[in-house]
């Protein structure tokens, strides 16, 4: 009824034809009457006209878009206006806290990830998840992490990790394998489409045992990008990837910054907070494997790592009194 209300008053205002005309029974009349009452108080002369180029009348234009809306419904005379799609809230008009970190150190247990020159990628993840762990508590973050010794953590077993702790944020971190040896950097991923194959074929491995099944697979893809959640992952990323490039490159000048990519990773598509996995260094590389042999590069790296959580949590526009307080440190 109000959608047949507004779209003959609308065009009785504006001069038009309406497009077609329906019979009104008595019971609505008087919703019609109160309906065109609305709509001339708010449109009617207020005063002496003005001159120079009409302006809009922002109760016209309303009801013109109310009168040109789609319906929903059956039909039987039981249709309705159909909702405008939202647009997107930024987290920052609530001032939303970052008080709670997830660390996933990658591989573990019976899988040991890259390897090369006597290292392992499951013990240095583990190791620089536990330096984040410590630079992260000692500012007041609360810290999690998925795994806290040489444990076999299937995907599956991460994520639900990460969602029952209620994490604010998640951080996978891993060490890359490179084909060209001479290649070295860093690069930072956050859930998307793989831009090219080679990304393809790292999220293959990295997704594979993930302790899903088929079954599973369009639940994990539901509402991935129903929310701000994806938007919330890049921001994560690019300021990770931005601490980690300007703190590795002096300690390792021919280190490449190797940017904030998309990738389908399981571990940032079953999460329910905003997720980013960055890979830290080549393992592939004669270079990176010897300064990742040092506990001083790999404390460079962790401190990166906290301070790029430590950047995006103060952008979001809440951090707590100890990390405002070291925010100059970094």
């Amino acid at each position: 009824m109000l959608h047949d209300a507004v779209e003959e008053n609308v065009a009785t205002i504006t001069g038009a034809v309406p497009r077609r005309r329906r019979r009104v029974s008595g019971r609505m009349w008087f919703g019609l009457a109160a309906v065109a009452a609305l709509v001339f108080f708010l449109v009617r002369p207020q005063g002496p006209a003005a001159t120079g180029p009409a302006r809009p009348n922002p109760a016209i234009e309303m009801a013109a878009a109310m009168a040109e809306a789609p319906r929903v419904g059956t039909g039987g005379g039981n249709a309705a206006l159909q909702p405008p799609v939202p647009h997107v809230i930024d987290p920052t008009i609530f001032r939303l806290a970052v008080r709670k970190i997830v660390l996933d150190p990658g591989h573990g247990g019976t899988d040991p990830g890259a390897m090369t020159g006597g290292l392992r990628e499951k013990e240095i993840t583990l190791d620089i998840a536990e330096r984040v762990a410590a630079v992260l508590a000692a500012q007041d973050f609360v810290v999690v992490l998925t795994r806290e010794g040489d444990e076999t953590r299937s995907l599956q077993q991460r994520v639900d990790a990460a969602n029952t702790a209620k994490g604010d944020v998640l951080v996978s971190i891993h060490v890359n394998s490179i084909p060209t040896e001479e290649r070295r950097g860093v690069e930072t991923y956050y859930l998307g489409a793989a831009s090219d194959s080679r990304i393809e074929r790292l999220a293959g491995a990295e997704n594979s045992g993930s302790g899903y099944s088929l079954a599973d697979f369009r639940h994990l893809l539901e509402g991935v990008y129903a929310d701000v959640r994806h938007e919330e992952s890049r921001r994560l990323a690019q300021a990770v990837q931005g601490r980690l490039f300007s703190a590795l490159m002096h300690a390792n000048p021919q280190i490449e910054d190797r940017g904030v990519k998309q990738a389908p990773f399981v571990v940032l598509v079953g999460t329910e907070m905003p997720s980013v996995l960055a890979e830290v260094a080549c393992l592939s590389n004669k270079e990176d494997t010897l300064l990742l042999k040092q506990d001083s590069y790999r404390q460079q790296i962790a401190e990166a790592l906290a301070a790029g959580v430590r950047g995006y949590a103060a952008a979001r526009g809440a951090v707590t009194t100890l990390a405002r307080r070291g925010a100059g440190a970094n």
